[in-house]
């Protein structure tokens, strides 16, 4: 990997690197990575592409992202004539993103914590997409039932809340246990999920989702677009399980 830049920020510092193979450049904060996109700004995260084709199929127009990162969905949204707002903890985020990421001006960008900017929005969106990670974890009160009644007073009707999780193996409830707070809030509650693979992402989806397939590479990106496409195509729709541990996150 070639470094490209390095930015300290009080969230641990944030590194671009460009692999000379593909052309991609690389999102990495704490040394953890967070995003990669090829030379036209397409995401080359899997999970990226499926939320994005979920979305497509919903018609969202104005969607809210509550994590940021690379922002490499919004710089895809806005490239679809979408209205992307996103939030993050992160201010350097978006100079990052808007600088190495393509990410556009038309996105209004917040910095914030995500529970805080939805108890003081007024504003309602066609959907709310949760993608926010400290570590490889999504921080617990951003997965309480009283987070998703706040995101289901932020959604216009007929809006669907979409979450990115990241699942480390079969026996990993992380998805079901959101699947359960999103119940007690919305009657539809589905999960995405990619059973048998080890370290993966599921996206836990509800409110107006009952009609959506699961999803197609729409945008093909400059590199790994093969691999991707198998990975999408790994990603079925599953039951949640309720699970028999009390989740108070």
């Amino acid at each position: 990997m070639i470094p490209i830049d390095e930015i300290e920020t009080e969230f641990g510092p944030i590194n671009i690197s460009k692999n000379p193979a593909t052309g991609a450049l690389i999102y990495q904060v704490g040394g953890r990575q967070q995003g990669a996109v090829d030379s036209n700004g397409t995401s080359l995260a899997y999970y990226i592409h499926a939320i994005f084709g979920l979305l497509t199929q919903a018609k969202g127009h104005n969607i809210l992202m509550i994590g940021g990162a690379g922002c490499t969905l919004g710089t895809m949204l806005a490239r679809a004539q979408r209205k992307v707002t996103i939030v993050d903890v992160n201010r350097e985020s978006f100079v990052v993103a808007r600088q190495h990421f393509g990410l556009s001006n038309s996105v209004i960008c917040h910095v914030a914590e995500g529970e805080l900017f939805l108890r003081g929005a007024t504003d309602t969106y066609d959907a709310v997409v949760l993608d926010a990670f400290h570590g490889d974890h999504v921080p617990s009160h951003l997965k309480s039932a009283q987070f998703c009644g706040l995101v289901r007073e932020r959604l216009a009707p007929g809006g669907a809340f979409f979450a990115n999780i990241l699942v480390l193996n079969d026996f990993d409830d992380c998805a079901d246990r959101l699947a359960k707070n999103m119940k007690g809030v919305w009657p539809d509650v589905r999960v995405l999920d990619s059973v048998g693979i080890r370290n993966r992402n599921a996206i836990v989806m509800a409110g107006r989702v009952s009609q959506l397939r699961e999803p197609d590479l729409l945008i093909r990106p400059e590199a790994n677009a093969k691999v991707i496409k198998n990975e999408l195509g790994r990603l079925q729709f599953r039951r949640w399980k309720a699970s028999r541990f009390h989740f108070g996150g």
